[in-house]
């Protein structure tokens, strides 16, 4: 019996080859080496098989083996301009669990990409190679733009972050608009007429954030300062410093408006440290509403975001899409008020 005559002397396999040999159509071949869900998981399992076997060259984005999912999810964080530690951020580790859940229940492998792009050259790679059915942004960052000229190229793709009117692409995320109003609002009625607004409006959600508290502003009939307006990164540290420096120059506030519960818990660190009391001296609103909103002292009023419900209609709207782009939605947004705004 001949030697079996190495890999580089073997005529290659065609998709044609394959599909002869699983007995399905080339097309039902070319969806499964692209990790399709519209393939149904036995018949994909069997035809990366049989084109191993073969030693068909998968592309990078192919599967690295029948792994026994319906689908493959990839999670990739956007590099942020104002949320560095995104990763450990309390919020994303609620969304990423909610997503999970979605994930498993829906039969779905989910996949933490380390890739961290930060121009639209990334998200083209990021696609590229992907080893996924899909993929779930966590945020724009500054890639609007880009996420637009990406949709015209290949829509396997949904992101969390904000809604913009003219998005090619679809964005689940919460009213962030509608939330920024609501706390101000419920401050303004509280008598507090200083309202700090804290957080780094290069986030696209924060700057709609800021634009809600501007919008509650003038609807009580309060001038918008931008004194009041302070950059801080979503991160405690960041938040402290930003507080403690304007209490040092002086600056007069009776209530913080922050942009995340993080920032608000670092904004609480120090109005106390500095000998104000929360809420008797200054209240505050947070958002997110992440587990420790509950466990700070005061316990924080804050605006609540549905993490759960965003994982699960991120998931959705990856699987269910079908060949078109999938419909982007904002979620509602409530507000918890707790012990930090004295009403």
């Amino acid at each position: 019996m001949a030697d079996r005559p190495p890999p580089s002397a073997r005529r290659s396999a065609t998709l044609e080859d394959i599909a002869r040999e699983a007995g399905v159509s080339i097309s039902t071949v070319s969806r499964a080496l692209n990790d399709s869900p519209s393939v149904k998981r036995r018949t994909k399992q069997h035809i990366w098989q049989i084109a191993r076997a073969h030693d068909y060259e998968f592309r990078a984005s192919m599967p690295s083996g029948p792994i026994g999912a319906d689908a493959t999810i990839a999670v990739v964080v956007p590099t942020p301009q104002a949320r560095e530690s995104r990763v450990a951020d309390p919020f994303f580790l609620e969304l990423l669990a909610g997503i999970a859940e979605a994930a498993r229940e829906r039969n779905a492998d989910l996949i933490i990409s380390h890739l961290a792009p930060r121009a639209g050259a990334d998200l083209d790679y990021a696609m590229s190679t992907s080893r996924a059915t899909g993929v779930i942004f966590i945020g724009q960052s500054s890639l609007h733009h880009a996420f637009n000229a990406l949709a015209a190229r290949d829509n396997r793709f949904v992101v969390w972050g904000a809604e913009f009117p003219d998005a090619q692409y679809c964005v689940i995320g919460s009213d962030n608009l509608a939330g920024g109003r609501r706390a101000t609002a419920h401050l303004a009625r509280l008598g507090r007429r200083r309202i700090l607004f804290l957080g780094d409006t290069e986030a696209p959600e924060a700057e709609q954030r800021l634009r809600g508290y501007r919008q509650a502003l003038a609807q009580a009939g309060l001038g918008y300062d931008e004194t009041l307006v302070l950059p801080a990164h979503f991160e405690v540290h960041s938040a402290e410093a930003a507080v403690r420096s304007a209490l040092g120059r002086g600056l007069g506030f009776d209530a913080v408006f922050a942009a995340s519960d993080l920032i608000a818990i670092g904004a609480i660190r120090a109005l106390t440290r500095s000998g104000l009391k929360v809420p008797e001296d200054v209240s505050v609103v947070g958002y997110d509403n992440i587990p420790a909103a509950r466990l700070v002292t005061p316990q924080l009023t804050t605006i609540d975001q549905d993490a759960n419900l965003a994982g699960r209609m991120l998931v959705s709207k990856l699987i269910d899409k079908g060949d078109g782009p999938a419909i982007s939605e904002r979620l509602e947004t409530s507000l918890l008020i707790r012990e930090s705004c004295g009403g």
